[in-house]
């Protein structure tokens, strides 16, 4: 609903997290525990609940995640789940609209949500004394939200303004979506979280009403709450609050068409007179942790890391530091999604430097390292990396109840959670190398260029 997810302390939690993972990568034989002790349980409506444990303050972190996001949404009413979240601080029988927010921050309290493709997510942070006041917000409206014509009608222009402000309005964002759309040829990742415009135009009341009461139940949630708690209390304060909560219809295990063996590499182009450069960037058809073979996510996040992620990248230094062809260049691999991961490069040309000088350094890194893999030194490096990020996350609250809630609630377990860093161990150097070969097929991707309109090509050129 509104906006949601280092300094010098950072800087020496970051080198002691490296030091710790030094020695997870040297001990063979020590499984060592590298998180809180998360408890789960589940209550008899279905509901399902985690406790994660951090008694350095008297604050919790409480949140709702729903399996349900914008890739379930039935065709036609795109941005319907995005829409919902919205309309979830619409109020119910107990509490006015917005009213429920306003509690919340007169208790000193925050508050937010967020949809993604997989999951829509709702979370409060308060002092622990405050949590059972949450809890009974949060249940009621799960089973209770009412919904007024007029304010479905205001809201719906309020995501239609998001949706001008932050695609419309912006060249990049535009592209970015046109390209997703291209990637994704039967795959529902292909239409946008926020929605498409002529869809979410016509939104209605019934629609917000059927979608809520399909998916919005007990369950079909997971219920996170971290900070200055223990199990018991937290099953107590569940069973009292979420307990009378009536169970909603069994749902079948999510079943999405998946895509089309990749044939033949596409192209997107978009020119806009607002763009103020030349960029260019690809993204790829990968699979994720839940849908790579064995090892394979882990070992294209490590690869990617080597390769294009940040400025110590292989690809930075070749097209930033060594052949000036860039004035920026990156990219990443982001292995959440339910079906696929998220691949994407992309380079800022300087001037002069044309788009195939650009795709032609791009695949010469990749080549590279489909041919001769990466060193035993970078490869520890980006373990290190990725290990530390881990290890540094379990000291934020919010971040690990975002952490274990994601991942439950996109269909993972705890154990795959906790494994991460163990995984992590076991790729070795010619893992990359193959995965590299798998995966990097430009095939499997879609290429988009954004350009300045002629005329803003010719005021830069004169400047």
């Amino acid at each position: 609903m509104k906006s949601s997810w280092k300094g010098l302390c950072q800087g020496f939690f970051f080198c002691l997290a490296i030091i710790m993972m030094d020695a997870v990568l040297k001990t063979e034989n020590v499984q060592a525990k590298q998180g809180p002790d998360v408890s789960y349980f589940k209550l008899e409506n279905g509901l399902d609940v985690v406790v994660i444990p951090d008694r350095r303050a008297p604050v919790v972190t409480h949140m709702v995640w729903y399996r349900v996001g914008a890739a379930d949404e039935p065709p036609g009413v795109s941005g319907i789940a995005h829409f919902l979240e919205h309309l979830m601080f619409k109020g119910t029988e107990k509490y006015a609209p917005g009213e429920f927010s306003k509690i919340i921050a007169a208790q000193g309290g925050e508050d937010n949500a967020f949809t993604s493709q997989d999951v829509t997510a709702y979370f409060q942070r308060v002092a622990k004394d405050k949590l059972p006041m949450v809890m009974e917000m949060e249940a009621d409206r799960m089973a209770n939200l009412k919904l007024l014509e007029k304010d479905v009608v205001t809201e719906r222009d309020v995501i239609i303004e998001e949706r001008r402000s932050r695609i419309d309005n912006s060249p990049s964002a535009i592209l970015s979506e046109q390209l997703g759309a291209a990637l994704y040829q039967s795959h529902p990742y292909g239409v946008p979280v926020i929605g498409w415009m002529h869809e979410m135009e016509k939104l209605s009341r019934q629609d917000a009403l059927d979608y809520y009461e399909k998916y919005y139940a007990p369950n079909n949630a997971i219920l996170i709450v971290a900070g200055d708690v223990n199990p018991d209390e937290v099953r107590t304060l569940a069973e009292k609050y979420y307990g009378p909560v009536k169970r909603g219809p069994d749902l079948k295990a999510r079943q999405r068409p998946l895509e089309p063996k990749p044939v033949a590499p596409r192209r997107v182009t978009y020119e806009d007179k607002r763009a103020g450069k030349l960029t260019w960037q690809r993204l790829y058809l990968v699979p994720s942790y839940k849908t790579a073979p064995k090892g394979d996510s882990e070992a294209l996040e490590l690869l990617m890391k080597v390769a294009i992620e940040g400025t110590t990248s292989r690809l930075y230094k070749k097209l930033v530091l060594e052949d000036k062809l860039a004035s920026s260049a990156g990219g990443g691999y982001s292995p959440s999604g339910m079906e696929y991961g998220s691949l994407y490069v992309y380079a800022v040309p300087n001037k002069g430097v044309s788009i195939e000088q650009i795709e032609t350094a791009v695949q010469e890194v990749f080549d590279d390292m489909a041919e001769n893999g990466v060193t035993d030194q970078e490869l520890t490096r980006a373990k290190n990396s990725y290990v530390a990020d881990y290890i540094y996350g379990n000291d934020s609250q919010s971040g690990l109840a975002r952490r274990y809630g994601f991942a439950l609630a996109s269909g993972w377990t705890i154990k795959d959670v906790e494994s991460y860093p163990e995984r992590l161990k076991a790729v070795k150097p010619e893992d990359l190398k193959r995965v590299a070969n798998k995966y990097l097929d430009v095939k499997a991707s879609v290429t988009g260029i954004l350009k300045p309109a002629p005329q803003k090509q010719a005021e830069a050129s004169n400047q």
